[in-house]
């Protein structure tokens, strides 16, 4: 029995891919059918919805590991319904039928949820409050696969970042050799998290819950998963740099400029507080990620060995 994996070709379907391989029949699925290093696999455009459930009932899957995302932040504001197609109304799709042929739906959602008005860390519970049209997209998605009644696992994490890919710390990385000073936003707060560690997390997940689990396993539903700690963008880039230096990527450490969020305006708004907590997740699987640092020296460790 298979496992679909859409959106393989993302930093966090990479990653999957890699560590589920061993664990399962998986099938890899992209929007033009290309993966990583020339490979190919099944064709799944989660930006048409209305294609996807032929190909649903062509691979009868038994869990679908949906990785597929747009995550583009600031376009998602000139683009809402093509966010909205992708990140609510190809879950919904999805969803509708995994309910209706007894599959498992594991989904990645994020901290953009959340409005950022908090002094706790955010439990999985708290109330939702997107402020831009990306988090109000992957809101939708949580919902329609609620709606659905389907057995699910809705995952959220935060600050998502990998050897590969697009993301912050290869941004950093490829900016702090060009400049020698930077200015980085210094109020908002959370978790940096590699997706490493989300895929080798989510390969314990499955392997405790089995993918015949019951739809009256308490262990399901939405859990948080992020690395311990918190930080700002600032904290985040400073601690790249001085992983580069030591690893021999960067000769020396730009310096960075301490600014608010008021001085780096950006079509989305973004939450001044995205720490998410973990505790169900621990509570239901025994897992907790190890603190937000380790896991920049490891992607740093990875970039430098080539």
């Amino acid at each position: 029995m298979s496992w679909l994996l859409t959106g393989a070709g993302g930093q966090l379907g990479f990653e999957l891919q890699r560590v589920l391989a061993p664990q399962a029949d998986i099938v890899p699925a992209t929007r033009d059918g290309h993966l990583p290093g020339g490979a190919h696999g099944e064709t799944l455009d989660v930006s048409h919805p209305v294609s996807l459930v032929p190909a649903l009932d062509r691979l009868q899957p038994r869990v679908i590991l949906n990785a597929a995302a747009y995550t583009a932040v600031d376009r998602a504001e000139s683009e809402p319904a093509l966010a909205l197609a992708v990140n609510a109304e190809a879950v919904d799709v999805m969803a509708r039928w995994c309910a209706a042929n007894d599959a498992l739906l594991l989904h990645w959602s994020t901290d953009y949820v959340f409005d950022g008005q908090a002094t706790r860390p955010w439990l999985p519970g708290d109330p939702v409050a997107p402020l831009g049209e990306y988090g109000r997209s992957k809101q939708a998605g949580e919902a329609a696969i609620r709606a659905a009644g389907c057995r699910h696992l809705i995952l959220r994490t935060a600050w998502v970042y990998a050897a590969r890919g697009h993301n912050f710390l290869r941004t950093m990385l490829r900016v702090g050799a060009e400049r020698d000073r930077l200015r980085v936003v210094a109020d908002q707060i959370g978790t940096p998290t590699p997706a490493r560690w989300i895929a080798a997390a989510t390969a314990a997940i499955l392997a405790r819950l089995g993918e015949g689990v019951g739809a009256d396993d308490a262990r399901l539903g939405t859990h948080h998963l992020v690395a311990s700690g918190q930080t700002s963008w600032h904290g985040f880039a400073e601690a790249i740099f001085a992983d580069a230096v030591r690893a021999g990527l960067l000769e020396r450490a730009p310096s960075v400029e301490a600014i608010a969020t008021a001085d780096y305006p950006t079509p989305a708004r973004r939450p001044n507080w995205s720490v998410l907590d973990a505790s169900s997740l621990r509570a239901a699987f025994g897992l907790q990620l190890p603190d937000w640092r380790r896991g920049v020296a490891e992607v740093v460790a990875e970039l430098a060995r080539g």
